[in-house]
C-alpha cells in the first residue's frame, strides 16, 4: 500500500472540501430551480457548477458520494401534491456546450456501434417543463411533472385545461407519451404585465411561468395562462418505446392529435446535425417560443438499447446549448432584494432593452464582492447577458459613466430594518431576523419540516396563505392560530384545519435540541443543536452565552459561536423565542435515558402510525423516562408499539416471539412530563 505525503494528504483534504462546497452550493440552486421555481443563477452558471464537481470527482473517485448531485437526475417534487412514480425514469441530458463536443458524442456513439450505419434526430430544445402522460382506453388518465425523475406530481387536472393535449386518443391499448409545456413569449410577457398591474413579481422566464402554471391548486387560473403541450416520447404502459425507430414514433404522434415541433430533422449524420443546429441559432429569435439549443438523439431504438445509460443520462443523446445572448445598456441605480434565506442582493436596473423578445430592465449583480469585480458604479454601460433565459446578468463594465455612484450594501434590512450581517469568509449580506416578510415563509416551511418540528399539514400552498392572509406574521403566530381560521383557506376543511391545530400543539413537546435547530441559525444543524442543548441545559443559557462561551462547546468554532451570538443579540430575535417560550414549548433539556427513570433497560422499536402520539415525541419520552428506542427488531427488543399500517418489523416482532403492544398500552407506561 503506498505510502500518502503530507502535500498528498493536504491535496485531498482540499478536494474533499472543495466537493462538499460546490455540493452544498448544486443543491441549494436545485432546490431554488425545480422546487421553488425562484432561480438565482443563469443556467450557464448552475452547468459550471455541475462541471467543477464531476472535474473533482472524476480526479478523486474515492469522493463520490451516493448524494452527490451528479449521482442523481435532478430536483425533488414539492410537498403539498400527490406524488407518482415514473413508469422508467425520466433522465436528464448531457450537455455539448460547443461543436467539437458534439463531435466527441459522435465520436462516441461510433465506437460503441462498432461501425454500424445509424442516424439522428435532431429537435429544438423547448425551454419548458418535462411532464409524462398516461393514456388508457383511449383516454387521458394521469399527467405527472418530471419531479426528481423517479417520482413526479400528479397535475391531470391542471394539465387537462391544456387545449394542445388530446384528452382521447384513438389507441386503445395503454400507452405514455412525455414532452414539454411551454408557454410562448406573448402569452408570457401578457402575464408578466398582469401581475406587475396586481403588483405581484414578475415571473423570470417562460419556463418557470410554464412550471408555475402547472402547479397551482387552481385548474381554471392554469387554463387562463395558456400553455402549450409539445409531445417527443411515445412509450408503451412499461416505459418502453413502441415502434423501432424514434423517427417513425413522432410521426405516429403528429398524425394522432398530438403537437410536434415540426422543426425537427432526420440526419444522417454529424454533420446535418450541426447544420440543423446552426440554422435555428440565427432563427431562434423569431420563434414564438424559448429555444435553449437543439436536442440529438440516435434514431434506432434497438441502437438506443445497445448504446445504454450512464447513471443519469442516455448515451444515444445530448444537448447542444447554445450561447449566451448580450446586449448594452446603462446602469441606472442599484436595488437591494431580501431572499428567503434573509441574503441581500444588489440587483441592476437598466435602460431598458429588448434581447430575444423579452424586455430586459434589471440584472443581478449577486453580491458586494461580484460589484467590486466588476468595477462596476451606477452610471456605467455595462454589458448584459441572457443566458439559459434565466434572469439576466452583468458580464462586464464596457465604459464608465460620466457621473459615476458606488454603491454601499445597506446597514439595515431595507424590507424590516433589521440588522444586516456579513459573516467573516461569506460573500453574501443577511437580515437575521427571522421574522422579516421577505424571509417569513421559508422560516416557517423550515420550522415546520419534518426532522425539526414535523408538523404535518403545514405545505407551501398552506404557508403562503397563512402569511399572505396576515394570520402568521411570525413562527410563534402558529400557536395562536384557530381550526376555524385554517378551515377558512383554499382546499382546508374542518377535519384538515383540526389535524393541523392538533400537529401544532404535539410540537410543543418537541426536545430543546429540535427547538434550537428550528430557529434557523445560520450554520446550526440538528447536530450542533443536540451539542448546545447538552453543553449549556436550556435555551435561556444558550441565548445568554458569548462567543468565548459558545466556543467551549464540542465541535464549535468560531464562524458558528459568533452566528449563534448574533443571533440572539437581534431584538426581533429575542422577541421571538419569549414567544415561543410562552407558547410552552421545551426550553430546558432533559437527559436522554435518565438513570433510575421507570422505563431503564427497556428496548422499545416504534412501527407504524399512531393516532394520538407522533413518533418523534414518543421517542422523546420514552428516552426521557429513560428507555431506548431501536431502529430494527432483534432478540434484544422487549417492545413492539404497532400502530396503524404496521410493516414488517410486526412480522419479525410476531416471528421471535416479541410483545407487541399498542399506543394507550404505551402512553400507560409514561410518566407525565413535568
Amino acid at each position: 500500500m503506498p505510502v500518502k505525503t503530507p502535500d498528498a494528504v493536504a491535496k485531498r483534504a482540499q478536494a474533499r472540501a472543495q466537493a462538499e462546497a460546490l455540493r452544498e452550493s448544486i443543491r441549494h440552486h436545485e432546490r431554488q430551480y425545480y422546487v421553488l421555481d425562484q432561480p438565482e443563477i443563469t443556467d450557464a452558471e448552475y452547468d459550471a457548477l455541475v462541471r467543477q464537481l464531476q472535474t473533482v470527482e472524476t480526479e478523486h473517485p474515492d469522493l463520490i458520494t451516493p448524494d452527490s448531485p451528479t449521482q442523481r437526475v435532478g430536483g425533488q417534487p414539492r410537498e403539498g401534491i400527490q406524488k407518482l412514480p415514473h413508469s422508467s425514469p425520466m433522465l436528464s441530458l448531457d450537455n455539448a456546450l460547443h461543436e467539437g463536443e458534439l463531435r466527441a458524442f459522435d465520436n462516441r456513439v461510433r465506437e460503441l456501434l462498432g461501425g454500424t450505419p445509424f442516424r439522428y434526430v435532431a429537435e429544438l430544445k423547448m425551454d419548458g417543463l418535462s411532464m409524462a402522460t398516461r393514456y388508457s382506453g383511449g383516454l387521458l388518465q394521469k399527467a405527472i411533472t418530471r419531479g426528481n425523475g423517479s417520482i413526479g406530481e400528479d397535475v391531470t387536472e391542471n394539465a387537462r385545461t391544456i387545449r394542445s393535449l388530446p384528452l382521447r386518443t384513438g389507441r386503445v391499448e395503454p400507452f405514455e407519451v412525455r414532452g414539454e409545456v411551454v408557454m410562448n413569449r406573448q402569452s408570457f410577457e401578457r402575464l408578466n404585465l398582469e401581475r406587475e398591474e396586481r403588483e405581484l413579481s414578475r415571473f423570470a422566464n417562460p419556463r418557470n411561468a410554464a412550471a408555475g402554471s402547472l402547479r397551482l391548486l387552481e385548474p381554471s387560473v392554469t387554463a387562463s395562462r395558456r400553455l402549450d403541450y409539445y409531445a417527443y416520447f411515445l412509450l408503451d404502459e412499461a416505459g418502453r418505446p413502441i415502434f423501432e425507430s424514434h423517427w417513425e414514433s413522432l410521426e405516429w404522434l403528429s398524425g394522432h392529435g398530438f403537437k410536434v415541433n415540426p422543426k425537427r430533422k432526420l440526419c444522417a449524420d454529424i454533420e446535418e446535425a450541426l447544420a440543423f443546429c446552426r440554422e435555428w441559432e440565427g432563427e431562434r429569435e423569431g420563434l414564438p417560443y424559448e429555444i435553449d439549443g437543439v436536442v440529438i438523439k440516435v434514431d434506432s431504438v434497438p441502437q438506443q438499447v445497445q448504446l445504454g445509460f450512464t447513471a443519469k443520462a442516455p448515451r444515444w443523446a445530448i444537448a447542444f446549448k447554445y450561447a449566451a445572448r448580450q446586449v448594452e445598456t446603462e446602469v441606472t441605480g442599484i436595488l437591494v432584494q431580501v431572499g428567503r434565506t434573509g441574503a441581500l442582493t444588489p440587483v441592476a436596473v437598466l435602460a431598458p432593452r429588448v434581447v430575444s423578445g423579452v424586455t430586459v430592465s434589471r440584472a443581478t449583480l449577486h453580491n458586494e464582492d461580484e460589484i467590486a469585480r466588476l468595477g462596476l458604479q451606477i452610471g456605467d454601460t455595462v454589458i448584459v447577458e441572457r443566458s439559459g433565459d434565466v434572469i439576466p446578468r452583468v458580464v462586464r463594465v464596457k465604459m464608465q459613466g460620466t457621473y459615476r455612484v458606488p454603491f454601499q450594501m445597506p446597514t439595515e434590512c431595507p424590507v424590516c430594518g433589521g440588522r444586516v450581517v456579513r459573516e467573516e469568509g461569506e460573500s453574501a449580506s443577511r437580515c437575521i431576523n427571522v421574522n422579516c416578510p421577505a424571509r417569513l415563509k421559508e422560516s416557517i416551511r423550515h420550522y415546520a419540516s419534518r426532522g425539526v418540528m414535523s408538523i404535518d399539514g403545514l405545505g407551501d400552498s398552506i404557508i403562503d396563505q397563512l402569511v399572505d392572509s396576515g394570520l402568521v406574521s411570525s413562527v410563534a403566530d402558529l400557536y395562536a392560530l384557530k381550526a376555524d381560521q385554517i378551515a377558512n383557506l383554499e382546499r382546508m376543511g374542518p377535519k384538515s384545519a383540526a389535524n393541523i391545530i392538533q400537529n401544532i400543539d404535539r410540537s410543543r413537546f418537541m426536545p430543546l435540541p429540535r427547538v434550537i435547530s428550528a430557529l434557523g441559525i445560520r450554520f446550526v444543524g440538528q447536530r450542533t443543536a443536540e451539542l448546545l442543548a447538552d453543553h449549556f441545559g436550556s435555551m435561556d443559557a444558550v441565548s445568554g452565552a458569548t462567543v468565548d462561551q459558545l466556543m467551549e462547546v464540542q465541535e464549535v468554532g468560531p464562524k458558528v459561536a459568533v452566528s449563534v451570538n448574533a443571533f440572539f443579540r437581534e431584538p426581533q430575535n429575542c422577541e421571538l423565542v419569549e414567544r415561543l417560550k410562552k407558547a410552552g414549548l421545551m426550553f430546558d433539556h432533559l437527559v436522554r435515558r435518565r438513570a433510575g427513570g421507570p422505563l431503564t433497560g427497556i428496548t422499545f422499536v416504534l412501527t407504524g402510525t399512531m393516532p394520538t402520539l407522533k413518533r418523534e415525541e414518543a421517542k422523546f419520552r420514552i428516552e426521557a423516562a429513560g428507555g431506548k428506542v431501536a431502529a430494527a427488531v432483534s432478540k434484544k427488543t422487549n417492545f413492539v408499539v404497532a400502530g396503524e399500517d404496521a410493516g414488517s418489523k410486526l412480522d419479525k416482532a410476531r416471528a421471535l416471539d416479541i410483545p407487541v403492544i399498542g399506543e394507550a398500552e404505551l402512553i400507560a407506561m409514561l410518566p407525565e412530563i413535568s
